[in-house]
């Protein structure tokens, strides 16, 4: 079996520390241009710089987005931006556009060049052209199945790596180059700016009934002809693995700290899990299922791996997000009591229990005994988002250590 690697978004640089804490292989990030999450926090090049120094102390990798479809006024500006990357020492860029990969080939030739699912590659002919342009890897297109993929695995060099999508957001388009933001707002999908409209509500009415809306789809809630499920592989690691997948990423640059904490030590667990043993991993897959519960999601699919999709791929009559915890904040530091110091994400209050994510995959119930601001002056809540406060668990909580409370 080849070794996995587990791959994580971070959408800021206090995100990137988490996927590293929490199980991160290599994590993924976008700077401020040529990435296709606009709005996203994303990060400077101060930041670019400390993510990439914080997660080579650490032994974990970075990899640069930078996979729009460019544009001609776009490439002096990608060409300058990947001169100051190459400062900066990336493991590897994300491209799609074959003008944009001829750029870093010239401009940073000792940086790795990962093939995008934007590029969609979706038989082996396509990875054996990359591979001979330079690319040391390939993002499997959306729309593959395990077996097509074990297919390019037999068929490519033993060298090049594919990388795939086991869990997150689910494109309804070919392999995510939507047309439809660009169309309904003006705001182009693959320059970074997706406004989402494969979410939305609609109905179809014929031109000559106007105010007869007429449904695509028979449902007494509404039409949500588009509509996608989250993507979830986390009870199919063996087979994924079986299939010769070397990376496998979740999807999610816009994502919290909370959410990235949950996904990645599960993933994680189960990754360890499968490659210790078969009988490991299959007895643990109620822990998975129960963690990944725990992070805001949305109904889950095996999206294309096991085949054609049908009827019951996607979600049709509602487009809703189940929350079952909320996020706290995470340990920043301590002050001379021992009291934790964290910028507060949601309201809380003395006297709530409050869950320790640990990062071996364990968590901690602990109360809220006492809270203060940076002054020391006693508070009965933290109602603020984002001050500053100190908190008294009764017991010291590491730094980095992420906090959430069960609704």
């Amino acid at each position: 079996m080849r070794k996995s690697e587990l791959l994580i978004p971070a959408s800021s640089l206090e995100v990137l520390k988490t996927a590293v804490l929490y199980g991160a292989d290599a994590v993924y990030i976008g700077g401020e241009m040529y990435g296709l999450r606009a709005k996203a926090k994303n990060f400077s090049m101060e930041d670019v710089k400390a993510g990439v120094e914080f997660a080579h102390q650490h032994g974990v990798k970075v990899y640069i987005t930078a996979n729009i479809v460019a544009h001609n006024e776009d490439l002096e500006g990608i060409r300058e931006y990947f001169r100051e990357l190459k400062k900066i020492g990336p493991d590897a860029l994300i491209i799609s556009d074959p003008g944009v990969f001829m750029i870093a080939g010239e401009e940073c030739p000792d940086i790795d060049r990962h093939i995008s699912t934007q590029a969609n590659s979706t038989n082996y002919a396509t990875y054996n052209f990359w591979y001979q342009q330079g690319a040391s890897r390939v993002v499997a297109a959306r729309e593959l199945s395990l077996a097509e993929i074990k297919e390019i695995r037999a068929q490519i060099p033993e060298d090049m790596e594919i990388e795939a999508f086991v869990h997150g957001a689910m494109c309804i388009s070919h392999s995510g180059r939507c047309l439809l933001s660009n169309y309904f707002t003006g705001r182009n999908a693959n320059s970074g700016e997706c406004t989402h409209p494969c979410r939305w509500k609609y109905a179809v009415m014929e031109e000559t009934r106007p105010g007869e809306y007429m449904p695509v789809y028979e449902n007494e809630r509404g039409t949500y002809i588009f509509n996608s499920k989250d993507l979830c592989m986390i009870e199919y690691i063996d087979q994924i693995l079986d299939a010769g997948i070397d990376s496998l990423k979740i999807e999610g640059r816009m994502k919290t700290a909370l959410y990235v904490a949950a996904v990645a030590r599960t993933y994680r667990k189960a990754i360890n899990d499968c490659e210790e043993s078969a009988e490991k991993y299959k007895a643990n897959m109620e822990y998975y299922r129960e963690e990944i519960a725990k992070c805001t999601y949305r109904q889950f699919t095996t999206g294309f791996y096991f085949g054609k999709t049908d009827e019951n791929s996607q979600i049709y009559d509602n487009n809703t997000y189940i929350k079952n915890y909320t996020y706290i904040g995470i340990v920043q530091g301590h002050n001379d009591k021992g009291y934790a110091l964290l910028e507060q994400k949601n309201k809380f209050s003395v006297g709530e229990t409050i869950e320790v994510m640990i990062p071996d995959g364990t968590n901690l119930e602990v109360t809220v005994k006492a809270i203060e601001d940076e002054d020391g002056n006693p508070m009965e809540s933290a109602p603020h988002p984002k001050q500053m406060i100190y908190v008294d668990f009764g017991q010291k909580i590491e730094e980095g250590y992420l906090l959430r409370r069960k609704e």
